[in-house]
């Protein structure tokens, strides 16, 4: 456990205090669950109401927060709340799983592998024929990385993850668990002679710098050339990008979202959970896909799209409305 003033935490999150708290805070945790020695935040205002009734000693608020922290309690004045307790949770956080040894007696590692200064290899790991693995990869037990693939500086593939061949990971990369980097394309063509042929899947993918790819997703190879993931792409769970799509830079998908095929996504773009994407389309910098959303057309810079089939945001409030209304008549 962790002892640390609220002095030290505001010297990291450079904020103002306010009020006043004695004794250590040992841990972060969420207003409704926090103890007498735990700080918490309040990154919204709907969220005031429940301070009086947390024991937390201390929270990290927003500037503009409209109540005090009461006695013996404290709160960190910042600009952006959710922004400075990510910087706490870094503070408090556990040390990450050990290596008894830099590469296990149990990976199997193609004597024709390059592997980077400082680079951790777990248990029961496989590193194919020719693969590059630059400084300071780690990866965590029963990882894959088949021939040809080269993984960046500092990135971090978690176990069960597999990155097939001639596949391409850039530095400071976080793979989940089982998530797969480079499966075949979703190519099959109905044939007199076979029911359906499988159209051979020859691409590979590219991940950007900082791209995070969460757990159970899957990024698939291009059929022809290479699927892109820009830099700082943040992917969440259960998520499938099909082959050769391409996504700009700081792309965010939510969980069980989906791309299909060819589809190409500019810088900024957010798909909310369960939003489904139709192959061969273009969605602008900035556009914003609602959750459950099904888009089935271009979609210009910046525009909120709503709805299944999804349209411009304020077009889907009046229709629901008026469902609404006619609902109840």
């Amino acid at each position: 456990m962790k002892n640390i003033t609220i002095q030290e935490i505001n010297e990291i999150v450079k904020g103002t205090i306010v009020g006043t708290t004695s004794g250590f805070i040992t841990a972060p945790e969420q207003l409704e669950m926090a103890s007498e020695t735990e700080i918490s935040f309040i990154g919204n205002k709907k969220y005031e109401k429940l301070w009086e009734a947390s024991k937390a000693c201390a929270a990290i608020v927003n500037e503009d927060i409209s109540i005090a922290p009461g006695e013996n309690r404290a709160f960190i004045k910042v600009k952006n709340a959710d922004l400075a307790m990510s910087q706490v949770l870094e503070l408090f956080a556990p040390p990450t799983p050990l290596f008894s040894h830099e590469i296990h007696p149990t990976a199997v590692v193609d004597a024709t592998a390059k592997i980077g200064k400082g680079t951790r290899i777990g248990a029961n790991c496989y590193v194919g024929p020719n693969v590059v693995l630059g400084d300071h990869v780690t990866l965590y037990p029963n990882v894959t990385i088949l021939d040809e693939c080269t993984i960046g500086k500092g990135t971090v593939i978690w176990s069960g993850a597999v990155v097939r061949e001639r596949c391409h990971v850039g530095a400071y990369c976080i793979l989940h668990p089982n998530c797969t980097i480079g499966a075949d394309g979703f190519g099959f063509r109905p044939c007199p002679e076979r029911g359906l042929a499988k159209i051979p899947q020859i691409g590979n993918v590219i991940l950007g710098n900082n791209v995070e790819i969460g757990a159970n997703s899957s990024v698939d190879r291009g059929k022809f050339s290479s699927t892109i993931l820009g830099d700082g792409c943040k992917i969440d769970n259960l998520v499938q990008i099909g082959h050769n799509s391409k996504l700009g830079r700081f792309c965010i998908m939510a969980g069980n979202s989906g791309l299909a095929g060819s589809v190409t996504l500019g810088n900024g773009v957010i798909i909310g959970g369960s939003a489904s994407i139709k192959d061969h389309l273009t969605l602008g910098d900035g556009a914003i896909i609602g959750a459950g959303s099904g888009v089935a057309a271009d979609v210009a810079p910046g525009k909120t799209m709503l709805g299944y089939p999804a349209v411009e945001a304020r077009t889907a409030l009046k229709q629901w409305a008026i469902l609404k209304r006619m609902a109840t008549e």
